[in-house]
């Protein structure tokens, strides 16, 4: 009896370890599959922590180089890793309409990385006006060269230069400061054009003197030729310029067409003959040369007018046959056929031009008051942002270029609401004869504002 007593207790014994095994077990993997229990991880143990020499502080968003031996004295949770990126490796990959501050990365449930912060966007087209007592970034007496007469100011009778001294500083980040040997570096075995009007060759002459930092230099050579950029017999100007860098073979160049259409003269023998205004095909320049372009900004708006298109015997075409739309025949709707067409055309190429990064520059404003150019307007104001300093709007003031590029991969480059805040830039009365003038309340005086326009498309690069 004793003995089968003794073999009943074994039993229980064995039964009751098995029944608190399974329970443990089950216990277990219960916790394991808790979402509650995962949460009571800590947040150390939940970062993603990549190895790396460079710390992010994700309180303040700020990057902080350290070196490799260094400890951060911050907790860890506070702050990521993340790796240096040199920029020569990185041409054309930063995202153009925004830069995005650094979060900290952590793993859901399922093993995935989400952030564990808003992502905070620098926005070019919005910021303010500061100070800064390094501009100009070239001397208008200097840059003879590149810069035509008619806007370098200083050889004008103004006495007035402080337009000259401010900056734009974007919101959320900082914009690097512009060096021309960096930007050549960058720009190495690269072409960069311009095609637009007057306002798109202003443009291309701000970016020649601040390349060369406004001195004289013999060693650019001038390859207009390649480009069929030379003067015709009886012409005033070529209808564009191209100039080598050679020590970095980098272009740059600029082209006429201040409609973005191509412009086909009817009777080819006749110099008084009208002129096919194709809306709806790229001019024959951008088609012909597009291969060679790495850097392409393009801009049009203030020949979008009839007596412009009546003065140069401009005839609208569509389908290769005169338009036969009314309502396409409109200044407006025709201005915004052919903005669209040309974006679809270059959006088309893209795809077989890689490298070829595509900026389309909003329209500069014009500033005339109590009349026009040609009826006694005038921009006497000499104050710097009397009318204020910021722009705080989210989109563009050109809603016809940024409807255009809208979906494509041509990107906007928006300078309309910080132009329209510097209304003491302009040419305005002053002249290089030193003789009372029409008044020019369209074009800016350089350095001055189109400088502003180039760093924020070299930033954007």
């Amino acid at each position: 009896m004793k003995g089968g007593s003794n073999h009943r207790l074994k039993g229980r014994n064995l039964s009751l370890t098995l029944v608190v095994l399974i329970i443990t077990t089950i216990g277990l993997w219960a916790w394991e599959k808790n979402p509650f229990a995962n949460t009571l991880l800590s947040a150390q143990e939940r970062y993603i922590n990549p190895s790396s020499e460079f710390h992010v502080d994700a309180r303040n968003d700020s990057v902080v180089s350290m070196k490799p031996t260094e400890k951060s004295e911050e907790n860890i949770s506070n702050s990521i890793i993340v790796k240096e990126t040199k920029g020569e490796e990185n041409f054309g990959t930063v995202p153009v309409d925004s830069i995005s501050a650094f979060s900290p990365e952590m793993t859901d449930n399922n093993g995935n990385i989400t952030s564990s912060s808003k992502t905070k966007v620098c926005n070019y087209a919005k910021g303010r006006w500061v100070a800064d007592t390094r501009r100009p970034l070239y001397s208008g007496l200097g840059c003879k060269q590149w810069l035509s007469e008619m806007w370098a100011c200083r050889l004008t009778q103004r006495k007035d230069f402080s337009f000259e001294g401010y900056r734009w500083q974007p919101e959320n980040c900082e914009m690097p400061e512009f060096e021309r040997s960096e930007f050549l570096r960058r720009m190495q075995d690269k072409t960069v054009a311009f095609i637009g009007d007057s306002l798109g060759r202003q443009q291309f002459q701000s970016l020649m003197c601040m390349a060369t930092g406004g001195e004289q230099s013999p060693e650019v050579e001038n390859v207009g030729k390649k480009y069929g950029l030379v003067k015709a017999r009886g012409a005033i100007r070529p209808d564009g310029w191209a100039y080598r860098f050679p020590k970095t073979n980098t272009t740059i160049l600029y082209y006429w067409s201040a409609s973005l259409s191509d412009l086909v003269p009817l009777n080819i023998s006749d110099r008084a003959t009208d002129v096919a205004m194709h809306l709806d095909r790229p001019p024959a320049f951008m088609r012909q040369f597009l291969h060679h372009f790495d850097v392409l900004v393009l801009n049009t708006g203030h020949h979008w007018n009839r007596g412009k298109l009546n003065a140069n015997r401009w005839v609208m075409y569509v389908d290769g046959k005169p338009n036969e739309d009314k309502k396409r025949a409109e200044i407006v709707s025709a201005k915004n056929f052919t903005v669209h067409s040309i974006v679809r055309w270059l959006d088309s190429q893209l795809p077989s031009h890689p490298r070829l990064k595509v900026f389309f520059r909003t329209i500069s404003p014009r500033h005339f008051l109590n009349g026009d150019w040609n009826t006694g307007g005038t921009c006497d104001n000499t104050t710097p942002l009397s009318g204020g300093s910021e722009v705080v709007q989210h989109g563009s003031s050109d809603p016809v270029i940024e409807g255009a590029v809208k979906g494509s991969k041509v990107k906007i480059l928006d300078i309309t609401s910080i132009s329209q805040l510097r209304d003491e830039g302009h040419i305005s009365r002053y002249s290089v004869r030193g003789t009372t003038a029409i008044n020019d309340c369209l074009h800016w005086c350089l350095p001055g504002i189109p400088d502003t326009w180039n760093e924020l498309l070299i930033a954007q690069i």
